[in-house]
């Protein structure tokens, strides 16, 4: 009884305030259940539970809540719910995240950040430099959504303006002169009424397509570079535990870790010789250190 009494001055002292934030929780937030989704949330649990390990759990309700939103509908579950918490989004477009968070108060919305779902452009330029190994033009359409990414392409690209009503058509023709177009994911120009349009007159163009997925080039774009689900998620947990580490959230950025594929078919329409250096374009997932 002695040494309980002794001790309960300084417990008293060392114990935080009722109103003081304790650590970190984080909550992973989908909007279905497909196979993918489960996958990705599976594999970014596993990479996040050591992360968070070191914070009592009885302390749970005394932690700031991170929300890891999965794609663009968990994303706007979450940003309604205007709570006091930080949020990292991952597998959505800069075009949709940018669009979401510049809607809400400023802060709210500088308590989010993502990893977008496409790649970035300067990764996609160096593709084009190992695909071609000589200087061409490479051209962008923006649309109004995708404007915000306007000063990081103008200069290396020639970049066309899209409106709503115009016709990509036009547009498409005045940069026939190009070699080379760098589709960005924008739903009003890359949408299904487009892509068949686009793919064509660049093609009869004889112009590559570098896309923003896979699945793109498999339906007829040249190359692209591409992240696998655990090279996103292992750059979401990595900011994650900059949070953890410093209370901030890092900015918004494009996919670290990418691997290439390259449509063969229009390659060789396209009359390209593709090195082994292209096809091997990739920045791997660095090897843990024991």
């Amino acid at each position: 009884m002695l040494l309980a009494l002794a001790l309960a001055p300084a417990l008293a002292a060392a114990a935080p305030r009722a109103d003081e934030v304790r650590g970190f929780r984080f909550q992973i937030v989908t909007a279905d259940d497909s196979a993918v989704t489960r996958r990705i949330a599976d594999d970014l649990y596993k990479r996040l539970v050591p992360i968070f390990a070191g914070f009592r759990t009885e302390l749970a309700q005394k932690r700031r809540m991170l929300y890891l939103a999965i794609g663009p509908a968990a994303l706007r579950e979450v940003a309604e719910r205007r709570c006091d918490c930080a949020v990292i989004s991952a597998f959505t477009s800069s075009q949709v995240w940018h669009t979401i968070q510049s809607a809400l108060p400023t802060q709210q919305a500088n308590s989010m950040t993502a990893v977008y779902a496409e790649p970035a452009p300067s990764d996609q330029l160096r593709l084009v430099s190992l695909l071609y190994r000589r200087p061409v033009r490479v051209a962008a359409i923006l649309g109004s959504d995708t404007a915000f990414l306007k000063p990081v392409l103008a200069g290396p690209l020639e970049v066309e303006d899209y409106a709503a009503g115009d016709d990509i058509n036009r547009i498409l023709n005045r940069i026939a002169q190009t070699e080379v177009l760098l589709a960005l994911p924008d739903s009003d120009i890359y949408n299904p009424e487009n892509i068949r349009n686009i793919l064509l007159s660049t093609y009869r163009h004889k112009q590559g397509v570098i896309g923003f997925s896979a699945d793109m080039v498999r339906a007829g774009a040249l190359a692209t570079t591409y992240s696998e689900v655990e090279e996103i998620n292992t750059q979401v947990a990595e900011m994650a535990g900059e949070f953890v580490a410093s209370g901030q959230l890092p900015p918004p950025q494009f996919p670290r870790y990418f691997r290439t594929i390259v449509n063969e078919g229009v390659a060789r329409s396209l009359e390209l010789t593709v090195s082994d250096e292209a096809r091997r374009f990739a920045r791997p997932v660095p090897s843990r250190q024991p």
